[in-house]
């Protein structure tokens, strides 16, 4: 569903003929999760430009859910707190050569007033079970709890 989702993101800006899923869930390992990940291209239709094809992604739907729209607004309701940095974009936009290269801030660590704050989220569907995900949550987390508890050591 996530990978229809973006495909159908980026065929907004992109030639319908040139949009590729070139990785299709690919396993990858992390110190404390592990990830299917994917990877949807295509080339810009006549007109289009980077930033263009940024909005068209952004937020991405891994992060708000789906229908978009509807999941945005239910979270936006539902979340005490806005996410900041987290679930939005990273990256850089090279002007001498045209390019951009994004990606989605799925694990966050902010400090404000000598507090670290950490974000980290977990994907709900129909048959999550509520501890499963919490625990799978903590999980994500603990990247940069250890990377708090190796700085408070030194």
């Amino acid at each position: 569903m996530l990978v229809d989702l973006a495909r159908n993101d980026v065929n907004r800006t992109c030639r319908p003929e040139t949009v590729k899923v070139e990785k299709l869930m690919a396993i990858e390992k992390f110190s404390h999760v592990i990830h299917l990940t994917s990877m949807v291209t295509g080339l810009l239709r006549e007109g289009k430009n980077r930033f263009d094809a940024f909005r068209s992604i952004f937020p991405a739907g891994t992060v708000s859910g789906a229908p978009k729209l509807k999941a945005i607004e239910l979270v936006m309701g539902l979340e005490k707190e806005r996410r900041g940095v987290y679930a939005g974009a990273v990256g850089r936009f090279d002007f001498a050569d045209d390019e951009m290269d994004t990606c989605i801030a799925i694990r966050t660590m902010t400090f404000k007033d000598g507090v670290a704050y950490l974000q980290a989220g977990g994907g709900i569907v129909y048959d999550s079970v509520e501890e499963d995900e919490y625990v799978e949550t903590l999980n994500k987390l603990m990247g940069n709890v250890r990377a708090l508890d190796g700085a408070e050591s030194e």
